[in-house]
C-alpha cells in the first residue's frame, strides 16, 4: 500500500474506488437473508420467509457487536496511520480482532442452547415458533466467522485492498444462491437449509479477507501488534453508534413484527417483510457510501487535511440525495410491481404494502443525510454526535413514532413511523454538523 494514497489521490478517484466496492459490497452481504426468504417463499410458503424477518434483530445483534468494535477501532486505525503511528495502528487492530472473537464465541454458545428462548423474545408465535429456533440456532454457530469477516474485510481497505471485500461477498452471494437451491429446493431442508447456507456463504468470504492479513510485510496483520485491553473502552465508545445502528435497526423489525401480529396478524408481517426487503436495498447502498468514505476520512482528519475532509463528506451527502430520490419517485411510481415480485397470489396484502410502501418511501428523502453524518463523526472520533443520530433515528423517535401514530392513523400510522422517526432527527443531524464544520475550520 502506498502510506499516501489517502492523503494523496484524488477525492473523487478516492471516492469511487473506496465507496463503489464498498456499495456493492453491502448490498451482497446485507442481501444475504432476503435471499434466503425469496427461496423459502418460493418453495416452502410465506410464513418461512416471515421467520427469516424475525430472525433479524438477532442477527443484526451478531453484526453489531462486530461492529461496534470494528468501526471504532477502523477510526482509530486510520487516524493513527495518518499520524504516521503505526504501532499504535497494529496494536488497534489485534486489540479489535481478539475482542471481536471473544464477544462472538460467547454469542454462539448463548444462542446454541438458549435458541428457542431467544425466538420467544424475538416475538415468535406458535406458528413461527420452530422454524425462528431453528435459524437462530445454526446462525449461532457462524457468529465468529461473520464477526472476523467484518474486521477482516474492512481492514484491507487501509492496506489499499477496497476490491477484497467485494471479491469476497460476490463468492458469498454465489455460495448462498446455489446452497438456498440445492438444500432448499432439492434436498426440501426448509428453514435449516437457508441458514446453513448463509453461514457457509460468510465462511467463504471470510476466507477470502483473511489472506492478506496472514502476511507479515502488510502494515496490518493479525502477527504484528499486541492485546491492549486499554484501547477497548476507546474503540467501543468510539464504534458506539453503530452498534446503536444495528440495535435500531432490530429493534424496528422487532416493533412492527409485534405491532404487525397485534393490529392484523401473520399477513400483516409478511407485508412488512416484503417492504423491508426493498427498503433494505435502499438502505444498504446508502450504507454502503457511508463504509466507503470512512477510511478516507479518518486518514485525512488525522492527517489534518480538513479540505479532503470536507470534499469527501460533500460529495458522499449528494450521492445519499441522488440514491434516496431515486428509490422515492420508484416506490411511488412501481411500487406494485416490485412487490408483485414476492407476493403474487395473495391481493389483501399486495394491496396493504403497495401502499405502505408509497408512504414508507418517503424516509428515504432524509436518511441518506442522517447516515453519512452519523458515519462522519464515527470517523472523525467523535461518539456522542454520532450516538445521538443513530439513536435519535433508529430508537428514540422510533419508539415514539410507533406508539403514537399507529393510535392516530391505524395502519397508516405504522407506516408513518419511519418518515417521522427520520425527519426528527435530520433536523438535529444537521444543526449538529453545521456545529462541526465551524469548529474544522479552526483545526
Amino acid at each position: 500500500m502506498k502510506k499516501n494514497i489517502l492523503g494523496t489521490e484524488k477525492t473523487n478517484k478516492l471516492f469511487v474506488k473506496f465507496a463503489i466496492p464498498a456499495v456493492l459490497s453491502m448490498l451482497i452481504s446485507g442481501t444475504q437473508s432476503m435471499i434466503d426468504g425469496i427461496f423459502l417463499r418460493t418453495f416452502v410458503g410465506t410464513h418461512a420467509m416471515a421467520s427469516v424477518t424475525m430472525v433479524q434483530p438477532f442477527v443484526q445483534f451478531i453484526v453489531g457487536t462486530a461492529l461496534v468494535v470494528c468501526m471504532g477501532a477502523l477510526s482509530l486505525i486510520g487516524r493513527k496511520l495518518g499520524e504516521k503511528k503505526i504501532k499504535i495502528a497494529q496494536t488497534a487492530f489485534r486489540t479489535s480482532t481478539i475482542t471481536i472473537l471473544i464477544i462472538s464465541t460467547i454469542i454462539l454458545i448463548v444462542g446454541v442452547n438458549f435458541s428457542r428462548e431467544i425466538a420467544l423474545l424475538l416475538g415468535a408465535n406458535d406458528i413461527l415458533i420452530h422454524s425462528v429456533s431453528t435459524y437462530v440456532k445454526i446462525t449461532s454457530w457462524f457468529a465468529p466467522i461473520m464477526s472476523l469477516m467484518f474486521i477482516f474485510g474492512f481492514t484491507n481497505r487501509l492496506i489499499g485492498r477496497p476490491d477484497l471485500y467485494l471479491k469476497a461477498s460476490i463468492l458469498s452471494l454465489i455460495i448462498n444462491v446455489s446452497l438456498d437451491y440445492l438444500l432448499i429446493k432439492t434436498f426440501k431442508m426448509g428453514i435449516k437449509g437457508a441458514a446453513l447456507a448463509t453461514g457457509i456463504a460468510f465462511l467463504g468470504a471470510f476466507i477470502v479477507t483473511v489472506f492478506p492479513l496472514l502476511k507479515t510485510n502488510n502494515p496490518l496483520n493479525i502477527f504484528k501488534g499486541r492485546f491492549s485491553p486499554k484501547l477497548i473502552t476507546s474503540m467501543v465508545y468510539n464504534g458506539s453508534s453503530e452498534a446503536v445502528t444495528s440495535i435500531a435497526i432490530g429493534l424496528t423489525i422487532y416493533l412492527f413484527n409485534v405491532t404487525f401480529l397485534k393490529v392484523i396478524g401473520t399477513d400483516g408481517v409478511v407485508a412488512f417483510t416484503v417492504i423491508n426487503y426493498i427498503a433494505q436495498v435502499g438502505t444498504l447502498l446508502m450504507f454502503g457510501i457511508s463504509d466507503g468514505i470512512g477510511v478516507i476520512i479518518s486518514y485525512n482528519y488525522g492527517n489534518r487535511n480538513i479540505r479532503r475532509v470536507k470534499d469527501i463528506l460533500k460529495l458522499a451527502l449528494k450521492v445519499n440525495l441522488l440514491i434516496g430520490g431515486t428509490i422515492f419517485l420508484l416506490l411511488i411510481v412501481g411500487s406494485s410491481e416490485m412487490i408483485s415480485l414476492f407476493i403474487k397470489d395473495n391481493p389483501s396484502i399486495l394491496s396493504m404494502a403497495s401502499k405502505g410502501a408509497k408512504i414508507y418511501g418517503i424516509s428515504f428523502l432524509m436518511s441518506g443525510f442522517n447516515i453519512i453524518i452519523s458515519a462522519y463523526f464515527t470517523s472523525i472520533g467523535k461518539a456522542k454526535e454520532s450516538v445521538i443520530i443513530a439513536g435519535s433515528r433508529g430508537i428514540v423517535f422510533m419508539v415514539m413514532g410507533i406508539t403514537l401514530l399507529p393510535k392516530l392513523f391505524n395502519i397508516t400510522g405504522i407506516w408513518l413511523t419511519v418518515p417521522f422517526a427520520e425527519g426528527l432527527t435530520l433536523v438535529l443531524s444537521l444543526f449538529l454538523l453545521k456545529k462541526s464544520v465551524k469548529k474544522l475550520e479552526n483545526f
